[in-house]
């Protein structure tokens, strides 16, 4: 009898690891980014913590002296400090309600702050990163501000780069009448300057940190749409794109799961510029008071403070303010261009 050949075994292909998985195997070889990403979720976990309470929690608590210096200048006098004691509510009362439609309140709001004073601890002549016109932690607001500042400037990027992206994948892809109309909707954007469409959707929409997150969002959407739609057009034509259709691959999924993926790198550079962008806005926003509620804190609220805290000499707020957005804003860029070099089909 012939002997019966044996079953030959037929080792299975490796598995392509896809556009992600190829992308996080680059971007872990890139040690300035993956420093950046360790920088950037650092961040998050803070103002995760902030939110919750853990971190921050008390940002409002009045922990120092007016003006309390950093505990690394050491012992130092405060004058400002000791002429804000010594002033106290001395003198006769002059009404000023006429000027001033919160001058009734005044008196209830220091007679509430006696009781405190009365109640609660010394306070600090020094505090870690120095204290603020009403002796509050200045460390504390810049990591509370943090939240406030990173959500606002997140947020409204990815409101921004969704809107921008859809349309400009639909003018791109779809053309004809849809994409005249698109044309005409991002020319009448366009021609409005942007601080006036801030002050229209203001006026509609009110204030409120929801409110500056779709301001901003609503606003700046135009470049990304821009350059998504140059890039649709550019790859819609290209023989993956045709190869797709062979198969039978739909218009949703050519534009979604084949051209998008190839011009991510584009759009994750243009939402790293729209989040240092937006995060500055909301400085602006909440200087003309359209921006962060005035109950809260964010670091443009912070910098507002320190213009007139410069004049006497009280750097620390403005300090803190800047090298917490300076350190985010930096490594948020650098991940951001590791990203997109991992990313583009033309270095794999």
């Amino acid at each position: 009898m012939a002997a019966i050949a044996e079953p030959v075994a037929i080792e299975e292909a490796p598995r392509s690891q896809g556009v992600w998985g190829a992308a996080w195997t680059r971007l872990k070889g890139d040690r300035v980014g993956m420093v950046s990403l360790a920088v950037v979720v650092a961040f998050l976990v803070l103002i995760l913590l902030s939110a919750l309470g853990v971190v921050a929690g008390n940002w409002q608590a009045e922990r120092g002296v007016p003006y309390a210096h950093p505990s690394f200048l050491g012992e130092r006098d405060n004058v400002e400090a000791q002429a804000i004691e010594l002033a106290g509510p001395k003198g006769p009362p002059v009404d000023i309600s006429d000027i001033d439609p919160l001058a009734p309140k005044y008196e209830e709001w220091k007679r509430r702050a006696q009781e405190i004073q009365v109640t609660s601890p010394p306070r600090a002549e020094t505090l870690p990163f120095g204290g603020d016109r009403w002796g509050r932690d200045v460390l504390a607001k810049a990591v509370k501000g943090a939240q406030m500042s990173i959500f606002v400037g997140v947020f409204a990027a990815v409101v921004a780069t969704f809107i921008g992206t859809l349309l400009g994948a639909i003018g791109g892809y779809v053309a004809g009448r849809v994409g005249d109309f698109l044309e005409w909707l991002y020319n009448v954007f366009t021609s409005v300057p942007d601080i006036l469409l801030i002050f229209a959707f203001a006026a509609v929409f009110g204030r409120g940190i929801s409110t500056v997150v779709l301001i901003l969002g609503l606003v700046g959407w135009t470049g990304m749409y821009r350059q998504v739609r140059a890039e649709y057009i550019k790859h819609s034509s290209r023989e993956y794109v045709r190869a797709a259709q062979a198969i039978g691959a739909s218009h949703l999924s050519r534009m979604f799961v084949h051209i998008l993926p190839n011009i991510s790198h584009v759009v994750l550079v243009r939402m790293s510029l729209l989040v240092v962008g937006f995060i500055k806005a909301e400085v602006i926003l909440s200087f003309l008071g359209l921006g962060v509620p005035i109950e809260l804190v964010s670091w443009g609220t912070m910098l507002a403070e320190a213009q007139t805290e410069l004049v006497i000499g009280k750097w620390w707020q403005l300090a803190a303010a800047t090298l917490f957005m300076a350190v985010f804003l930096t490594a948020f860029s650098m991940l951001t261009d590791a990203l997109r070099d991992a990313l583009d089909p033309k270095l794999r």
